[in-house]
């Protein structure tokens, strides 16, 4: 949403701000905002700033990580744009750091390791305090950020998880078993019972995209990003609004194991969506 819509870094602020504020005047100063690891991905300005520096980064004259955060910003400053250089430029040093830190196998920023959190975080309290200033702002803002990481996916697995990777796994055995290698181990009809699931396998090449890798254009599997049309984003669209102002939260409970189909069987609320 943020790519398609072309939010820079201080629109998704803004979009914070607002609820902020407007929770604020309901006397609620507390909430919690979730903040995909990823987003800097794509907002505009950094992401342009992300493909400039891997670029420039990958070629052998680039300083080393252990050279100075001020002797590679010197030696970027005549290697990126100038708009790239601003954004890097107005970044606090620690997260500017971070941007220039050691790159994943393919040369690129990991991005997992900038602390998206902490920039938001500066930028809203900076934005807070200048509509406090101008008196629209009359709530205490005292932010805690936790980085969950691989966290979300240490739950213990559903019976659903458990059916679809033992799936998976026995549908990679029988294509390795028939000698058909290049192949992606796939499950269709997951909302039906698991002995109505179809399983088969995907050609690697026919899911291969062409990307920039190390300077140069190499076929990499595409990123399965959100779809802005499709009914789970849908879904969401149509209760943000409401979810940012009200204060709901569900707890369903210990994950069941035994018992009716409907209640230990349940299908994932993003594929249910997704298969109407």
């Amino acid at each position: 949403m943020v790519e398609s819509w072309r939010l820079s870094l201080d629109c998704v602020v803004e979009i914070i701000c607002d609820s902020i504020v407007a929770r604020a005047a309901r006397g609620d100063n507390f909430g919690v905002a979730l903040i995909p690891e990823g987003l800097v991905e794509f907002v505009p300005e950094i992401k342009a700033l992300i493909a400039e520096l891997n670029d420039a980064m990958a070629g052998s004259g680039a300083p080393a990580e252990s050279l100075p955060t001020e002797a590679r910003m010197e030696w970027l400053s005549s290697r990126l744009s100038r708009e790239s250089f601003a954004a890097l430029s107005s970044m606090p040093r620690e997260i500017a750091e971070e941007f220039l830190a050691d790159r994943d196998p393919h040369g690129n920023v990991q991005v997992s390791n900038i602390r998206t959190e902490k920039l938001l975080i500066g930028m809203i309290r900076r934005r807070l305090h200048d509509l406090r200033e101008r008196g629209l702002y009359a709530g205490r803002f005292a932010a805690q950020s936790h980085f969950f990481g691989y966290e979300g996916r240490c739950a213990f697995p559903t019976n659903f998880d458990a059916d679809y990777c033992y799936a998976l796994g026995y549908s990679a055995f029988l294509l390795a078993a028939c000698g058909l290698s290049g192949y992606l181990a796939s499950v269709r009809r997951l909302i039906a019972p698991a002995h109505e699931w179809q399983a088969g396998g995907i050609p690697l090449t026919g899911m291969m995209n062409m990307e920039q890798r190390h300077g140069e254009r190499k076929p990499v599997i595409r990123k399965a990003l959100v779809e802005l049309d499709g009914r789970p984003f849908r879904e969401f669209a149509s209760m943000r609004d409401e979810w940012a102002l009200e204060t709901r939260y569900v707890v369903p409970g210990g994950i069941q194991y035994y018992g009716p189909p409907e209640l230990c069987d349940e299908v994932p609320v993003t594929l249910r969506l997704e298969r109407g």
